[in-house]
């Protein structure tokens, strides 16, 4: 039986210290021996079967062994890449052992229900990104607005057409026009582009 100690490894060095630190005391605190440390850097594009993870839950481990994990938040970025993750340890009869939550998660019944809620949790989950998706879609519908993202052209003309009065008081008043952007809350580049298509831009806003 080997127990592994799963990292995940990102740009902040406390943060890596702190999870090593986490798991060296669970596993003092609980007995479970020498630790094989895997480190895992930190990808918002891979999915965990295609990182070291992966790599560890489906080849390198063999029944029996333990893996212990930090805490859940460590193990993926989402509740259904976690119980993914879980269900793979569960079929290939790995024990999970996560240190902040202090969890034990193998094939006993508190366990099976632990999994079951969290499966239910990545079902919620997965239900209410969808439903805002299309709630958010049908409101710019309704609304007569296209649907993907807005030209920036079309955005510039309709954010800014209707302060077109005040715009030009403060370029009147000798205010930067990196000053005006934040009176009207805008990106500088949005104003620059609404200012050259009215024609403002050598208006003197230098004084």
């Amino acid at each position: 039986m080997v127990t592994y100690a799963y990292l995940r490894v990102s740009t902040n060095q406390q943060d890596v210290d702190n999870q090593r630190h986490g798991i060296l005391e669970y596993a003092n605190k609980n007995s479970l021996g020498h630790l094989e440390f895997i480190s895992d850097s930190v990808s918002g594009q891979k999915r965990w079967r295609d990182r070291e993870l992966g790599q560890l839950l489906v080849q390198t481990a063999t029944a029996g062994d333990l893996i212990v994990f930090a805490e859940i938040s460590r193990m993926a970025r989402s509740t259904l890449q976690v119980l993914e993750i879980l269900e793979c340890c569960m079929e290939r009869e790995l024990t999970v052992h996560i240190a902040k939550q202090q969890m034990v998660l193998d094939d006993n019944l508190p366990s099976r229900i632990i999994a079951t809620v969290l499966g239910l949790a990545a079902e919620i989950e997965r239900e209410l990104i969808s439903m805002r998706t299309k709630e958010a879609l049908a409101k710019r519908k309704a609304s007569g607005k296209p649907l993907g993202r807005p030209k920036g052209r079309q955005s510039a003309k309709l954010k800014l057409d209707p302060r077109k009065e005040e715009i030009k008081l403060y370029l009147d008043k000798g205010i930067s026009k990196r000053s005006i952007a934040k009176l009207v809350d805008c990106a500088p580049s949005t104003l620059y582009y609404w200012l050259e298509r009215n024609q403002l831009s050598k208006s003197k806003s230098h004084h």
